[in-house]
């Protein structure tokens, strides 16, 4: 399979995995991820990886001199879950809770103190069969809710945005980890 060697047009969707951060902090490998009982649902609108920092400048009263510095950073993924169910909420609420009995699935949510804490491992895979794969990972929580829209025209699409937790992925405050294939012999 040809690899990226230069920059590429990058052209299509792809895959969205998650699973719990395992009891012993460590990242699995992505051929661990990337099975079917990972994946967290089938997406519409495809992925977005958004990046965000914050910076505080400090200046002498004539502007004469000046020093930058980064105070925080921000990393979000967003993407749109078409393929649902109770499952799938219990990753995006962290209060939710889910039972099944007599052929139903129930799911409760709210209550702060039904909070879990978990963070989870959020893995995107755009696949390119022509300039090589994409891979974005990241540990974290949907921070942005969740809407339930059921319309007669259109199919319920949730509107997902995962926020990022320092400190998960390594022992550097890394954010989010993005992989590309290229040729090995570039």
């Amino acid at each position: 399979m040809p690899k990226r060697t230069n920059e590429t047009i990058t052209l299509g969707s792809g895959k969205l995995y998650c699973l719990e951060v395992p009891a012993n902090g460590e990242m699995p490998a992505d051929t661990t991820i990337e099975v079917d009982e990972n994946r967290l649902a089938w997406i519409k609108g495809g992925a977005s990886l958004e990046y965000t920092g914050e910076f505080y400048d400090a200046k002498d009263d004539l502007g004469m001199v000046s020093k930058r510095k980064l105070t925080t950073e921000e990393v979000k993924l967003i993407s749109g879950i078409m393929t649902w169910n109770g499952d799938v909420l219990k990753k995006l609420c962290s209060t939710a809770r889910v039972t099944e009995a007599s052929g139903v699935r129930t799911v409760k949510i709210g209550g702060t103190a039904n909070d879990d804490g978990k963070a989870y491992i959020f893995h995107f895979v755009h696949e390119d069969a022509v300039d090589g794969d994409v891979r974005i990972t990241m540990v974290g929580q949907n921070t942005s809710g969740f809407t339930l829209q059921f319309a007669a025209d259109a199919e319920t699409v949730i509107d997902a945005e995962f926020s990022a937790v320092a400190g998960k992925l390594d022992k550097e405050g890394t954010l989010v980890i993005i992989k590309e294939e290229i040729d090995a012999a570039a």
